[in-house]
């Protein structure tokens, strides 16, 4: 967003200063940020400069802070559009209801550019006080029960003087391409946003098709709403049907933990409950915790399958120690405790992590060594269960641990715990650190917190 504002600033500046626009002079905004930012740096120049900038150019005179010079600019067909469309959300009635008048004329005109250029921008400027008419302008072309068609990204080229012909290209590679199709595939998380909102309220798609676009989605929001509908279409089904096990099974391999949680939800109702223990060890903690609602819906025993994977040392990884503490017990300490010597760091750090809330007062005899663990990870879950301690630590160990020959997360580990500790120590810590090879330990001991 700040290279949008700068490069619309830059361009307002340099036009504002006689330099041309186009092919090897100003290259024009072409991001909603860009283009807001134009208008308002050229009324701020405007506003700093006595005499005042010609401004000759059309753009400029479409952002002029006199109300009749931006009315004229707008009776010039040459108008950019995105400037018109911020003009359709101007404080003066006059420039607004021309703009207006404008934008709906190129909308008619040429419906298919029209959106897929101006959509970024509408939606920004629907926040504001008279932004929605052009928003609500959209909403009603995007809604239309015939879908808008996207323009050609290349038209078709026939064959001609020993040339072969070469085939039109759409702008998402379907066909025939809408102006829908391409605002869910943009890569604005606002437009791809808007876009999922409105295909959902035509229901156009099936349960199949809704949970592809879950599964596949990036942005968790979008995502979700993907996965949401999804859900209702599944339970749309009836209790006899069933939920579609195609389906289910694409939501279960979504990016988004929401997403994979809503599969292990759909699993009792598709009658597959058995396979939610494979879910209990997955990366993300909603989806574990779904997947032992789903288990313990079956009648089985979320606690007893977790312990199982980690006394088996051939199966046992992180999110298997890390699934087991969250149905654990205080008696199940020393399980976790045996497995500090495992081979694995991300294991070791898993069932430190796991044993932070089981335990009672802090071993620190047994946790300082771990500060010196050749994993980060461990190093850093080890500081974690010792701040609660810190203010009891002997600090010649810990300042120790800050000598250059040390490893680099180690160094870190050992600043945290002094500075949790606080007085002289804290002091001798930030500034041996001030000094450390590592910028990174430099930022932090000269940051806020150091």
């Amino acid at each position: 967003m700040r290279s949008e504002t700068e490069s619309g600033r830059a361009a307002a500046r340099a036009l504002l200063g006689g330099a041309r626009a186009g092919f090897g002079g100003v290259r024009p905004p072409d991001l909603p940020g860009a283009w807001t930012a134009f208008d308002e740096e050229v009324r701020r120049v405007h506003s700093r400069s006595y005499p005042p900038p010609p401004g000759t150019r059309l753009e400029t005179r479409l952002c002029d802070p006199d109300g009749h010079v931006r009315e004229a600019a707008l009776r010039d067909p040459k108008a950019p559009l995105p400037l018109v469309a911020i003009r359709c959300a101007d404080w003066v009635p006059a420039v607004r209801d021309l703009a207006r008048q404008v934008l709906a004329g190129a909308l008619a005109a040429d419906p298919g550019r029209t959106l897929t250029a101006l959509v970024p921008l509408v939606l920004r400027l629907g926040r504001r006080e008279q932004g929605g008419w052009a928003l609500e302008l959209f909403d009603t072309a995007l809604r239309a029960k015939e879908p808008v068609l996207a323009p050609w990204a290349r038209p078709a080229r026939p064959a001609r003087w020993g040339r072969p012909a070469r085939p039109a290209r759409t702008l998402t590679g379907e066909v025939p391409d809408t102006v829908m199709a391409w605002l869910r595939r943009s890569g604005d998380l606002q437009v791809r946003r808007y876009a999922a909102r409105l295909t959902l309220e035509s229901g156009q798609f099936g349960v199949r098709e809704l949970a592809r676009r879950a599964a596949v989605e990036s942005d968790p929001l979008t995502s979700r709403l993907w996965a949401e509908a999804a859900m209702a279409a599944m339970a749309a089904d009836g209790p006899d049907g069933g939920p579609d096990d195609e389906a289910v099974d694409t939501l279960l391999g979504g990016h988004v933990p929401m997403v994979r949680a809503c599969g292990v939800t759909a699993l009792r109702r598709a009658g597959r409950a058995a396979e939610a223990a494979r879910h209990l060890t997955d990366r993300s903690a909603l989806v574990r915790a779904c997947a032992r609602w789903a288990v313990k819906q079956a009648g089985g025993d979320p606690y007893a399958l977790c312990r199982e994977l980690i006394e088996d040392p051939e199966r046992v990884f992180p999110y298997a120690v890390t699934g087991f503490a969250e149905c654990a017990g205080r008696a199940d300490a020393p399980l976790l405790r045996a497995l500090l010597d495992h081979p694995a760091g991300a294991v070791r750090a898993a069932a430190l992590a796991g044993l932070r809330p089981l335990e009672g007062p802090v071993d620190v005899e047994r946790l300082l060594p771990l500060l010196d663990d050749p994993s980060a990870s461990v190093a850093r879950e080890a500081a974690l269960c010792l701040l609660s301690s810190a203010v009891r630590l002997d600090a010649a160990p810990l300042e120790a641990r800050l000598c250059a020959d040390r490893p680099a997360h180690t160094r870190r580990a050992a600043f945290r715990l002094l500075r949790a500790r606080g007085g002289a120590a804290a002091l001798r810590a930030s500034r041996a650190l001030a000094r450390d090879p590592d910028p990174s330990l430099r930022a932090l001991a000269l940051g806020p917190g150091g």
